[in-house]
């Protein structure tokens, strides 16, 4: 028993964060992974992080306790989300494709989140997701993950640059960098789309006997999908770049707390 009372808090902060962290961390809060995988997981990753690092710092059981409960959640879902805004860039880049081709009104359920989201961008996130998992991104995010503690340790000040400002002006660049991500992934298709239209609009006032709106939506849809189809062998060194961008700013956010 006391062993139990001398090690069992500080393992139940670590098992907090990291299953914050899978809450909402992508690929493992996907809804066709089940919950007991989830719940062994997070208990697995977090024996192995308290048993290499957590050991050496005692933590009380005492009326703070909550208060650390609190601030280890909140850590891990800061994590999650910041690994979780960058896979949505390829959906945010589907929806302006989506707009412009007109497959917005068509969004369908993604079984992946449980959320609607447009066709392109449902398109670009699976293939994203299978580059992840060749490059070995969930490695990655589980050893984010772990060596988070050499960086944040349990008696972060978590609360302090909360108050400060330093989280959410990180979040603000951040939100910032993925859109304009967003933006450079979908530009070339949007563009020819663009100029499409601009075609298609000189034409009818050059010509007011064409119907352009029966000549302009099967145009726009077959140009979208040849421009998607020369453009998919380049997505490759894109979504590297991307996956890149992602744990760069999970060292960011590192950075705060060392700052």
């Amino acid at each position: 028993m006391d062993w139990i009372l001398q090690y069992y808090p500080g393992f139940l902060l670590f098992f907090c964060r990291i299953t914050s962290f899978f809450v909402v961390s992508p690929v493992f809060s996907a809804q066709n992974v089940p919950n007991p995988l989830k719940l062994g997981l997070a208990v697995f990753v977090a024996f192995i992080s308290f048993i290499s690092l957590g050991t050496s710092t005692p933590v009380t059981l005492d009326s703070i306790f909550w208060l650390l409960i609190l601030r280890e959640i909140l850590v891990g879902l800061f994590l999650g989300f910041i690994a979780y805004l960058f896979f949505t860039v390829v959906q945010i880049a589907g929806a302006f494709i989506d707009i412009q081709i007109g497959f917005g009104i068509a969004n369908v359920i993604d079984p992946v989140t449980g959320a609607q989201s447009p066709l392109m961008g449902n398109l670009k996130y699976m293939v994203a997701l299978l580059l992840f998992f060749s490059f070995n991104g969930h490695h990655y995010l589980l050893e984010g993950i772990m060596r988070s503690y050499e960086w944040i340790p349990l008696d972060n000040e978590l609360f302090t640059h909360i108050y400060n400002g330093r989280i959410s002006d990180f979040m603000l660049r951040t939100f910032s960098e993925v859109f304009a991500l967003s933006f450079q992934m979908a530009a070339p298709i949007i563009v020819a789309l663009f100029l499409t239209d601009l075609g298609l609009g000189l034409l009818a006032r050059v010509s007011p006997q064409f119907n352009i709106f029966v000549i302009g939506m099967p145009l726009k849809v077959l140009l979208g999908l040849m421009m998607l189809v020369l453009l998919f062998p380049g997505y490759q060194l894109l979504f590297k770049d991307l996956f890149k961008a992602m744990l760069e700013a999970i060292q960011r956010f590192f950075g705060v707390f060392a700052a």
